[in-house]
This record gives C-alpha cells, sequence and structure tokens, in this order.
C-alpha cells in the first residue's frame, strides 16, 4: 500500500483546541466556579503539593461532584455511559473531569483499578465531537505501553466515541499493519498506540500528527521502565505545541517529572490515593522450599476461585502453566512469546471463566482488567516495589477485597523484605508445605481436579516413494552422492 504526501491537505474549516488562558475561563467554559473539582476528602487526599518539581496550578477548592453530569459531561456520554452501568464517577474522575473538560492539561496520579482510564477518556471524547479529521491525520492520541493496555483503553473508548459520531483505530505491533493503515486512511478521529509501531507508521509516511488536538499518556511510569521515552518525546514533538495535553499514571517519579516540565503547561495537578477500604487487600509472605513451590502453587490455585500467577521470565510461566495442567489445574498462559492473536484467546478464556488460572510475565500487570481476581501469587518476586504494586493492583479492585500472595525461597528473604518495605506493605508471614493448611484457608474449598484426555498417537501412513525418493529410502544408497 502506498504511503500518503507528507503534507497532506488539512480543510480550513478544522477548529483547533485552544487551551483556555486563565483559570475563569476554563472554568466558565464548563459549569461555573465547579469546573475545578478537587479531590472528594474520601479515601482521597488532597491535590498533590509534595512534588513541586512540576509547576502545577492547584485547583480550586469546591463541593465534589456526585454525578458525570455535574461534573460537566456532555449528554450523550452521560447516556453512553449509563447504557454500560456507569453512573457515579470514581475520585480521580471527579478529581480531572471539570478541568480536563475545559482544556487544562492535566497532570493526575492515581492506584491501578481506580478509574484512570474514564478519566481521560470522557474528555477525549467530549473534546474532539465538533471538528473534521483528514485521512491519516487523527486529532486525538493515545500512548499506552502495551498491545493489552491498548486493546483495554480501545474497549472503554469506543462507545463512547460512538456517542458523539467519532471513530477509534488501534495501533500495535505484533499483527499486520495494512489493517492499521487502512483505519487511519478511512480518517480515524482518535489513535490508541503503542510508540514504536506508530512511529514506524510516520516513518512510513501513514499517519501525520500535526493535526492532534488532544494528547494522552497512560501509564508514562511504565514506558519508563520499558525504554520507550526516547520515541515518546518525538512523537509527542509532532504535535502541536497547543493541544491539551494530559498524563496518567499510577506513579509520578523522576522520568514523568520530566515529560510534564516538557510538554505541560501549567498543569492541574490531581493525585488520588487508593480507593479500596483499608484491609481490603491481605497480603500474604510465603516461604518455601524450591522443591515444594509447584505443589504449594497447585494448592493455592486449586480453589474455587479465579487465580493470576505472575513469573519472572517468559519460560517461566510458560514451564509453570504446563505444570499445573499436569496436576489437573487447567492453566493459560500469557507473555511475550504468544501471538497477539493466542494471547486474546488466552485472555478471553480466563476472563469468561473456562480457566479459572492463568500464569503471565509482568506484560500482564497493568492495562488488563478481569473482573473477580481472587489471587494473585507472586511465584517469582518482582525485583522492584512498583511492579510488586503493579501486580497487586489486579485484585482488590475498585473497592473489592482480594489477597495477594508471595513465594519466597529463603535465600530471597533478605531481597524480598527489602522489596516489601519500599513498597509500604506489612505482610501476614509463614512457612509452609504443600499440606499446610494455611494453604487451604486461604485457596478455599478444593475444586475438582480435571484430567486432561491422553494425547494419543496417530498411525502415520507413508505413501509409496516413487522417482528420486525412493532411492534415498534404499539402504544400499544411503551415503552415496549423486553424479
Amino acid at each position: 500500500m502506498s504511503a500518503v504526501p507528507a503534507e497532506y491537505p488539512s480543510p480550513t474549516s478544522r477548529r483547533r483546541r485552544r487551551r483556555p488562558q486563565s483559570a475563569a475561563v476554563a472554568a466558565a467554559a464548563v459549569d461555573g466556579p465547579r469546573a475545578m473539582v478537587a479531590a472528594p476528602p474520601v479515601a482521597a487526599p488532597p491535590t498533590v503539593a509534595a512534588q513541586p518539581a512540576v509547576a502545577a496550578q492547584p485547583a480550586v477548592a469546591a463541593r465534589p461532584a456526585v454525578s458525570f453530569a455535574d461534573a460537566g459531561v456532555p449528554a450523550p456520554l452521560v447516556t453512553a455511559l449509563a447504557a454500560a452501568g456507569i453512573t457515579t464517577p470514581f475520585p480521580i474522575q471527579t478529581a480531572t473531569l471539570p478541568d480536563a473538560l475545559a482544556g487544562r492539561d492535566i497532570l493526575g496520579r492515581g492506584q491501578t483499578g481506580s478509574g484512570k482510564t474514564l478519566g481521560f477518556c470522557i474528555p477525549l471524547a467530549a473534546g474532539l465531537a465538533d471538528g473534521y479529521t483528514s485521512a491519516c491525520r487523527p486529532r486525538g492520541l493515545v500512548l499506552v505501553p502495551t498491545r493489552e493496555l491498548a486493546s483495554q483503553v480501545h474497549a472503554v473508548l469506543v462507545p463512547l466515541a460512538r456517542a458523539v459520531g467519532l471513530s477509534v483505530a488501534t495501533i500495535y505491533g505484533g499483527v499486520p499493519q495494512n489493517p492499521q493503515v487502512a483505519a487511519l486512511r478511512g480518517r480515524a478521529d482518535i489513535v490508541v498506540a503503542c510508540p514504536g509501531r506508530l512511529a514506524d507508521l510516520i516513518e512510513q509516511g501513514h499517519c501525520h500528527l500535526g493535526d492532534v488536538e488532544i494528547s494522552v499518556l497512560d501509564e508514562a511510569d511504565h514506558m519508563a521502565d520499558l525504554g520507550f521515552l526516547p520515541v515518546v518525546r518525538r512523537l509527542l514533538d509532532m504535535t502541536p505545541a497547543d493541544g491539551q495535553r494530559m498524563l496518567f499514571s499510577a506513579t509520578l517519579d523522576a522520568a514523568v517529572d520530566v515529560l510534564a516540565r516538557r510538554f505541560m503547561h501549567r498543569p492541574a495537578r490531581h493525585d488520588v490515593g487508593p480507593v479500596m477500604a483499608p484491609g481490603a487487600m491481605v497480603h500474604h509472605l510465603l516461604t518455601v522450599a524450591p522443591a515444594d513451590r509447584i505443589g504449594v502453587l497447585a494448592a493455592l490455585t486449586g480453589g474455587g476461585g479465579r487465580s493470576l500467577v505472575f513469573a519472572r521470565t517468559r519460560h517461566a510461566a510458560r514451564r509453570v502453566a504446563r505444570q499445573l495442567t499436569a496436576v489437573g489445574i487447567p492453566a493459560n498462559e500469557l507473555h511475550g512469546d504468544l501471538s497477539q492473536s493466542a494471547r486474546e484467546r488466552n485472555l478471553a478464556s480466563y476472563a469468561a471463566g473456562q480457566v479459572r488460572v492463568i500464569v503471565a510475565t509482568d506484560i500482564a500487570a497493568r492495562g488488563i482488567h478481569v473482573d473477580g481476581i481472587d489471587l494473585v501469587i507472586h511465584a517469582d518476586p518482582p525485583t522492584e516495589h512498583k511492579a510488586y504494586l503493579h501486580r497487586s493492583g489486579r485484585t482488590a479492585r475498585a473497592g473489592a477485597s482480594g489477597t495477594v500472595i508471595t513465594l519466597q525461597a529463603p535465600a530471597q528473604a533478605a531481597a524480598v523484605r527489602d522489596l516489601m518495605r519500599k513498597a509500604g506493605v506489612v505482610p501476614l508471614t509463614a512457612s509452609v508445605t504443600p499440606r499446610s493448611e494455611l494453604l487451604s484457608s486461604i485457596a478455599g474449598a478444593p475444586a475438582a481436579r480435571v484430567t486432561l484426555p491422553p494425547v494419543r498417537a496417530e498411525a502415520i501412513v507413508v505413501a509409496p516413494a516413487t522417482g528420486h525418493g525412493a532411492a534415498a529410502l534404499s539402504s544400499g544408497f544411503r551415503g552415496r552422492r549423486r553424479r
């Protein structure tokens, strides 16, 4: 497929979204003084002031919005949210929506499962509802670190976009690019992309970011961990400097601060703490002999609940999944060695309850939301506390309860103790074997083991060889060379 010209003409009727010149103007654009809504006092600390590196303009305290309409969300989007059963905003949404809808830059932090995705999808759809999109020139851009997160954001964004007449395209690697190029040529209004594939398409001339009015960077700290920041900076440099930019993340560290300083103008900073009640997530630290590791895992995942097991490497995830399946606990695997279709298929069967256990690398630690995960098990302890928190955030989401279990060998005790200290977690500790009563109390009543039917080798029927191939079957011919 041929590339589009580097300077694809854009119609003069396109309207550029401009940043409000003052907080008063921004407030008037939405709902008077309520446009600058701070995080509600319940289960959420006030706007962060302990990280002064970014020149963030503090939000004006006001009574919190109690509904999406109160926050200034347009009626079509309120209707679309209600159709999905979403009627009350989470604290991170209550805090950020008025500012985001007013066109301000947003720097938001919230724990995994706090509702950050809707926090930027709503203003993205509302802000782009009026306007014209040219082929290969999207007006909205969402950058995410992984394919799974791109798929999740796409699923949340599509109903909102359709409600206001917009289209959404996803761009990521591991799949053919032609359908993605076709979506861009079909005038996709919003692009949800992983940085690498998007940069490739731009270099080929298939996409141009000169018309982007709203840019979103989701899970920026994870992008920094994966080494994506250089390409992210190049992509953001291609967007207009006067566009609105929103940055959401579970942690706001030094690398994120660099991005905020460079690309954001007087951002409204909102820091919302965990939404779950204290004690909703129970942490266990179990010391296990290496020889008992699989037996302990089988005892923990053998209950009737849904379990997510984390392994450090792709090979380890594959091995653990097969070992659990061999003892009657069917387990799917999720890691980078699988094709995109296999990853989606394994995750879909897990989400649908067809299998109760999935063994994953850190690829699943962010961006994958599956309701009702009862146990998160660190079969291999992570190497840093941020990874521990993001892994653990797959359970006890949005106020639900959950259990997090870390297995450690005796030789790992010092490193894991330091990890827990940095994560701010005080776990319940014990030394266990596969027959320990503690495991059955955590896992619950054991589910029936599944015995997979044996794989029967089929008889191989060899057709009679003819021609030159027949001579190769002759023992007298072996070792000879044809002259």
